[in-house]
């Protein structure tokens, strides 16, 4: 949608000390600028800014990238809007290359995010002379400061109520975005009627939904927009855009059932809680809140209907669990809701009680040893029967590995015993889908890594943002690798590549060829640093690759004084591998059947090359 070009006009004149420094401070150390990384909870600085690099990159969790990518981590961007707010910053007017969605479907957009500006404004200006409403919020003990907060409304009792501020009271737009319903007569009303008015945003402060709740007594108790072309209950959050700045302060978020919980901690000071949307917590809020913080607490009522809504919550985390995250799950007593616990504890009680919240895989053995008698052979079978389709689903490694050995453990078996029982039971039975499983994790087994297009797609889905894996030790990196790291380093160096003679068999080699492949097309060098070479392959199969290598340049990069003779000796023992390469192959010609005396005559120029480069000087072994 965006010209490439002015993507790098963009980065070139922008500074990414400037742009994070608006969000958060930085502190000068040598090079470098370094802040506590907003993306996990830390107490030491690790999440460097490069000026020189224009580049990002945190030594705790591993995120990386741009100015351009930290807009998209930090504030929830796409890569358009972000590339959008960056040039607002700077006074720039973003173009627009013709492949865009059409000016009617940004028409339709536009239309929809202001009706609903329209309904909320207009929803928030009848909770004033609403008495009814009024007390209904003050018997809830919500001051008008946090009613103001959270822009919380009254739709009157009114079929058509909304037609006071919409003219055009039959336009599609209202229907659109679900502000109206059309009856089978044909006939118009209003959704929200005689309800507290709950506007829902997205991450950027955009109202995209409303949720209604009835005053006292009624039916349905809590009423949502439906899914429209700006909502999708199943990915949003009510009370994030709020709550973020207070989730990374707190170092945890607070999952909890309904708005008005939401509403009424925000009250008592507790403001890092959000609420799902009138549906199980699904994987994709999982995969959102781990975005923003590495421990996330559900607070479900310590009733059987909470424990049953917190066991779906565990089911569809596991494939989103990490190894640097916790997810916990916080069972208040019967006769409390979040609201009426801190109501009555106090909000110090409420930290405390989250503070020691379950562990997920604690929760996870706890519940299915209460659901079987663990006194008898049956029962124990039956244990291990219901872990295993869990247990392989769980997305962490090393976590996973505690849980099979706390299974062996409850079970009365061995670690082995276990997973042998596991890799059987997967065999034989594997695991029924769900509406959200892929056929790689139904198929998935303990033994194993998640398959490798898995895990492709799973890096995929965070181009930008990887947490790093734990691994040995670094394996030196090929030549191929070495001439990347240096191109990185000095991009224009590129240019003086032959590359006919970089192997294609590895993710640096191909991405070193793509940088070539760029100059030798006539496009410049990137003026915008680093930052804005890895911009250049966004969402193409170097991207990845590029921002890995690029983040271990951050803090280790080739010094200056040797950085020329290093690519030099990385040149010569690239010619000498394809030399090598070459008598190899006729070499295994000749004895498979024969060389005719062309080959020979090659054979002899390249024997008579291999000597003299062996001659030359000694060609490094990097």
């Amino acid at each position: 949608m965006i010209p490439q070009s002015f993507v790098q006009e963009l980065l070139s004149r922008v500074d990414i000390v400037d742009v994070i420094e608006r969000y958060l401070p930085l502190k000068k150390s040598g090079a470098n600028y370094f802040a506590c990384c907003p993306f996990h909870g830390e107490k030491s600085a690790s999440f460097s800014v490069s000026p020189s690099k224009q580049f990002y990159h945190c030594f705790g969790c591993g995120v990386h990238g741009s100015a351009i990518g930290f807009l998209m981590e930090y504030s929830g961007l796409g890569f358009v809007d972000a590339v959008k707010e960056l040039a607002a910053q700077t006074g720039l007017q973003v173009p627009d290359d013709g492949r865009s969605a059409s000016p009617a479907q940004d028409d339709a957009s536009a239309r929809l995010y202001e009706a609903m500006a329209i309904a909320a404004r207009f929803y928030r200006e009848q909770l004033k002379p609403a008495r009814q409403a009024i007390d209904y919020l003050k018997r809830r003990g919500l001051s008008g400061e946090v009613a103001a907060r959270f822009g919380l409304g009254f739709a009157p009792d009114d079929w058509q109520a909304l037609q006071k501020v919409f003219p055009d009271y039959q336009a599609k737009t209202l229907a659109d975005a679900g502000l109206v319903i059309d009856n089978d007569q044909g006939r118009r009303y209003d959704r929200f009627r005689n309800r507290i008015v709950f506007p829902i945003h997205d991450r950027r402060g955009r109202i995209i939904a409303f949720g209604g709740r009835v005053l006292d007594r009624g039916e349905p108790k809590y009423l949502n927009s439906p899914e429209t072309p700006l909502f999708e209950k199943g990915r949003e959050l009510y009370g994030l855009f709020l709550a973020q700045k207070a989730i990374r302060d707190a170092g945890f978020a607070v999952v909890v059932e309904g708005y008005m919980d939401v509403v009424a901690l925000a009250q008592f000071g507790i403001e890092n809680a959000v609420a799902t949307l009138g549906t199980a917590t699904t994987p994709q809020h999982v995969h959102t809140l781990l975005r923003q913080t590495d421990r996330v607490v559900f607070c479900f009522d310590g009733d059987a209907a909470g424990r049953r809504a917190a066991w779906r919550a565990l089911e569809n985390a596991l494939e989103s669990l990490r190894d640097d995250a916790t997810l916990a799950f916080l069972f208040l007593p019967a006769e409390h809701d979040p609201d009426s616990f801190v109501r009555a504890e106090g909000a110090d009680a409420f930290r405390k009680a989250a503070g020691s919240a379950t562990p997920l895989a604690r929760f996870l053995i706890q519940e299915l040893a209460d659901r079987h008698p663990l006194d008898s052979a049956e029962g124990r079978a039956a244990f291990v029967h219901e872990a295993a389709p869990l247990v392989t689903r769980i997305g962490a490694p090393l976590l996973r590995l505690q849980v099979i050995k706390a299974v062996a453990e409850t079970s009365g078996l061995t670690q082995a015993e276990v997973e042998q029982a596991f890799a059987q039971l997967a065999a034989r039975q594997p695991r029924r889908r769900g509406p959200d499983t892929t056929p790689a994790q139904a198929g998935a087994s303990h033994e194993a890594p998640p398959p490798v297009a898995t895990e492709r797609a799973r890096r995929a889905a965070r181009p930008s943002m990887q947490r790093p894996r734990l691994q040995g030790r670094r394996k030196p990196p090929s030549t191929a690798g070495t001439l990347l790291r240096l191109v990185l380093q000095h991009p224009t160096w590129a240019a003086r590549l032959p590359v006919s003679l970089i192997p294609d068999d590895s993710p640096e080699g191909l991405a070193l060829i793509a940088i070539i492949d760029m100059l030798s097309l006539g496009e410049p060098v990137p003026a915008g640093g680093l930052g804005a070479l890895i911009e250049r392959f966004r969402d193409t199969p170097h991207g990845e690759t590029l921002a890995r290598v690029a983040a271990e340049l951050v803090d280790a990069e080739f010094d200056e004084a040797v950085v020329e003779t290093l690519f030099d000796d990385s040149l010569r023992k690239l010619h000498a591998d394809s030399v090598s390469n070459e008598i190899a192959a006729l070499l295994q010609r000749d004895r498979e059947q024969g060389l005719d005396s062309a080959h020979r005559h090659r054979l002899s120029e390249l024997l008579l090359e291999k000597r003299n480069l062996a001659s030359g000087g000694k060609v490094s072994n990097l």
